[in-house]
């Protein structure tokens, strides 16, 4: 049987007080609309449509093709909001999957249960539910003697008994989708907010004698929906804690989970010490036997194994094995660094590579450079790559010892084994196995204190 989904996605999302588009605002560095298409995908959808409105570009720029589109120009509830797929929709045949974009913490497993659960029971509807410690804001399931479904009531239409059951309708539905089209045509807005209601199609296919199936979820996270800034850091919070128990369960240790930040796409190998306070976000990979120390921040970076980093920044590098960066080093875009090397505190790295074993120890800039194996960069050297139009290049050869406070102005080459005196600015080419000095000769005047 064919599955397609619809997600909901054209909201204006005032209460979030945003110029954003409310379905745009990031969870564990993913807007929430991605969370939710990505799920929806996995769980085994071949059709997607994403009914947009207010922000309908932002949207599609964000999704791009991973589905179709279906513009709802007026707000008139969610049953009018679906009715805007049937140009997509109309006449095929199979299930259709009905999410909320405002729903990032629903997952695959959920989503695909409740698909199966509808199609093992041959239903017209079914509805996911959940058990809310605080119902107030939702649709409440009712059910009769027998257990059945009876109605979902919204909140402003519930009466007081109505408004204390406390499961409540998550707002994800699955659907026979020729049923859904033809009940979404008898929907009526006769109601508090006068809205046409997706829910009463499922009282439409009781009133026939329909059959409309509940699936129950135990983890009410997963339905949280998002309306401001309040419920959004809730969905933070929930994600983090799923997302750094799942790293935890597979040999992390994570000394702090409730100060470490950790996003959806984030690799971390066995063994691997995460202290109090790191944030890794992005495609970041992180090997094996890895030690990161507290308030380190990693970004769309791979880190290799037996890696130690120190209170440092690190954004779009690699960090080959048993290197060790910082304290409050900083790796820029483009920095490379080999096996054992060390980079270390106040060192910033910018689009170089540093070969195996090369040390960069403390207080230096290297940029637009690239060192050489075993080489050594003393305190306070730096690359000189910008002459305020273009940047240059500085290539360092393998076991090249440079002394402290020495320039090095691109562009320039020196050769293996190249020795350079502390203090040196050095603007030409230094062969293989030389010394290079670069200094003012010192002059002493005795006694001009006195005079």
């Amino acid at each position: 049987m064919q599955r397609r989904a619809i997600v909901l996605a054209a909201g204006k999302g005032t209460r979030m007080k945003s110029k954003k588009y409310k379905v745009l605002h990031e969870v564990a560095g993913k807007s929430m609309i991605e969370h939710v298409v990505d799920n929806v995908k996995r769980s085994g959808v071949e059709q997607l449509v994403t009914i947009v409105g207010h922000g309908a570009e932002s949207v599609k720029e964000t999704l791009g093709d991973a589905s179709l589109y279906s513009f709802q120009e007026e707000q008139l509830g969610t049953a009018h909001a679906v009715k805007m797929a049937s140009e997509h929709l109309q006449d095929k045949q199979g299930t259709t999957l009905v999410v909320c974009g405002d729903t990032p913490l629903i997952t695959t497993e959920t989503l695909k249960a409740l698909v199966d659960h509808h199609e093992q029971n041959q239903a017209q509807a079914t509805v996911l539910s959940a058990t809310a410690p605080n119902p107030f804001g939702y649709g409440r399931i009712l059910r009769d003697s027998d257990n059945h479904l009876v109605k979902i009531v919204e909140q402003k239409d519930a009466t007081e008994n109505e408004r204390e059951i406390n499961e409540i309708s998550s707002g994800i539905f699955a659907f026979d989708n020729q049923v859904l089209f033809d009940k979404l045509n008898h929907v009526k807005n006769d109601n508090v907010q006068s809205e046409y209601y997706l829910p009463d199609v499922l009282s439409l296919i009781l009133e026939d004698k329909g059959s409309v199936e509940v699936y129950h979820t135990d983890d009410f996270d997963e339905i949280m929906g998002v309306n401001d800034r309040l419920m959004l850091s809730e969905a933070e919070s929930a994600f983090r804690q799923r997302i750094n128990e799942y790293h935890m369960k597979n040999g992390v240790t994570i000394i702090d989970p409730a100060t470490t930040y950790i996003g959806v796409n984030v690799k971390i190998g066995e063994d691997t010490v995460i202290e109090p306070g790191v944030k890794l976000v992005g495609y970041s990979e992180i090997g094996e036997d890895v030690i990161i120390g507290q308030y380190t921040e990693i970004t769309n970076s791979s880190i290799g194994s037996n890696v130690t980093i120190k209170q440092s920044v690190i954004n779009e590098s690699n960090v080959d094995d048993y290197a060790t960066v910082g304290p409050f080093a900083q790796l820029r875009p483009g920095a490379d660094l080999g096996k054992k090397v060390k980079v270390g505190n106040f060192v910033e790295v910018k689009k170089s590579i540093i070969k195996d074993g090369a040390k960069v120890p403390h207080l230096s800039y290297i940029g637009d450079a690239e060192i050489g194996e075993r080489t050594n960069i003393g305190c306070g050297s730096i690359t000189v790559n910008y002459d305020g139009i273009n940047k240059f290049k500085t290539s360092i050869g393998d076991d090249v010892f440079i002394g402290c406070n020495t320039n090095l102005v691109a562009p320039v080459t020196l050769g293996n084994r190249a020795f350079v005196a502390a203090g040196s600015t050095i603007t030409d080419n230094v062969p293989n196995d030389s010394l290079a000095l670069g200094r003012a000769r010192q002059t002493t005047k005795e006694g001009y204190l006195k005079k």
